[in-house]
């Protein structure tokens, strides 16, 4: 028999479209949907032509999903971003830098996968997705 799955929902990232969860646990695994760089509470898009804000902002949206599902970000083993700009490159890796030094004690850095896309807002420079494994 299938392990079944369960969709995740949490206040602290911001609410799903229609067509899609936060998250989704099936077994062990926990992938977190596309985050971007919105606020939580008001659904505004955050932080308007500074890509290093927004992935901070954006993995704080990834975190919270992970957090809802009994995970962190040390139990990530693949992040993928997708960035609007490759001049962006450089500030977005700063900034995604600091935020895993902060919440990967460990030092053993996910696995990361970078393109370069049309989003579907404007205003958002970057989107990022998680895979993570529970327990």
């Amino acid at each position: 028999m299938s392990t079944p799955k369960r969709a995740l929902r949490t206040d602290d990232a911001p609410a799903p479209a229609f067509t899609f969860s936060q998250g989704v646990v099936k077994g062990n695994l926990l992938q977190v949907s596309g985050q971007g760089p919105q606020d939580p509470e008001t659904g505004e898009y955050l932080f308007p032509g500074d890509v290093a804000a927004q992935t901070t902002r954006t993995l704080q949206n990834v975190r919270a999903v992970l957090l809802a599902g009994g995970a962190d970000v040390e139990d990530v083993l693949s992040l993928r971003v997708y960035l609007t700009e490759r001049d962006h490159f450089a500030a977005m890796n700063e900034a995604y830098g600091a935020f895993l030094a902060e919440h990967c004690p460990s030092g053993v850095l996910p696995c990361r996968t970078t393109v370069f896309v049309g989003l579907p807002r404007e205003e958002m420079l970057v989107e990022i997705d998680a895979l993570a494994v529970l327990g």
